[in-house]
């Protein structure tokens, strides 16, 4: 089956991100690639997105749709990126979403 992983960043995760020294940074990001490297046989894609301020977002249902800049949901996370896995059944999903070692928050949907 496959799944999409959506790695959704809050804006206390944003933060102390932010907060923290080059060398806590690194090792951060490193721990997000070997997370990668160690599924990689199960990832069939994936991507880190733009920055949320870079976003366009088009709401339908009006008699014209409505164009802004950012995402302006209601809300306070962001989805910062995604990966596509291809594995045997969404408790093989769950186990790889628990083991993310970045963002607090893991959506985990099927892919029709």
């Amino acid at each position: 089956m496959k799944y999409v992983l959506m790695f959704v960043e809050t804006e206390e995760f944003a933060q102390r991100l932010e907060a923290m020294g080059e060398p806590e940074q690194r090792a951060a990001y490193e721990a997000v690639g070997r997370w990668f490297a160690e599924n990689a046989d199960k990832i069939t894609h994936h991507a880190h997105l733009a920055p949320v301020h870079t976003a366009t977002t088009v709401r339908l249902g009006q008699a014209e749709p409505v164009v802004t800049d950012g995402p302006f949901v209601e809300g306070k996370e962001v989805v910062s990126g995604f990966a596509e896995v291809e594995v045997a059944d969404l408790d093989e999903a769950l186990r790889l979403a628990r083991s993310w070692p970045a963002c607090p928050v893991v959506e985990i949907r099927p892919v029709s």
